[in-house]
């Protein structure tokens, strides 16, 4: 996410229009999405406690380059956030062992519809299995306003979008290259 605070990157009209937000947004590292949980026994209101990487004035943003999935939760986590039923048709949430995988996923397309934001998740394109994890979730929802404010981007994407310098960190730290242009 360090890619955010390089001078340009926020301001250049493509990365703007890639995701969806005016270039002078300044990003919000750690923003806690606060998603409404169902009441506890004293009926006093509870929020999800957890973080979304950032958030770009309407738009928040999971970002995976390193890690592996995007984590998996017991039902009773997942299924006392308050909209869950009203945000998901949860039969078609995936599962392994009565476990909800991509829990991430889950929360924070919650969090997009709790707050009315966009969400992007932004993974890299050599990892298959994460891009259907997210199509996976994306199937599961059933609001069709909030289906279209939630998107993917690839670093690689994003990466031909940047300035040399910051491209050639990326292919160097993480082995993320620009896509190929086509030739004619």
């Amino acid at each position: 996410m360090n890619v955010f605070c390089c001078p340009g990157v926020r301001d250049s009209k493509p990365v703007a229009a890639m995701l969806g937000i005016e270039p002078t947004d300044l990003p919000e590292f750690g923003y806690r999405a606060r998603v409404p949980m169902k009441n506890s026994a004293t009926g006093k209101a509870r929020f999800d406690r957890t973080e979304v990487d950032m958030k770009l004035c309407q738009l928040l943003v999971e970002a995976k380059l390193t890690e592996n999935d995007f984590q998996i939760a017991p039902p009773e986590r997942v299924k006392s956030y308050c909209e869950l039923e009203e945000v998901f048709d949860i039969t078609l949430l995936p599962r392994s062992a009565g476990r909800f995988i991509s829990y991430q996923l889950i929360r924070n397309v919650l969090a997009a519809h709790a707050g009315d934001f966009d969400f992007c998740v932004m993974l890299d394109a050599r990892r298959p299995d994460l891009l259907e994890a997210w199509h996976t979730i994306m199937r599961a929802v059933k609001p069709t306003d909030l289906r279209t404010r939630c998107k993917v981007l690839t670093w690689q994407e994003l990466s031909g979008e940047l300035a040399p310098g910051l491209r050639q960190f990326l292919r160097v730290k993480y082995g993320i290259f620009e896509p190929a242009l086509p030739q004619f």
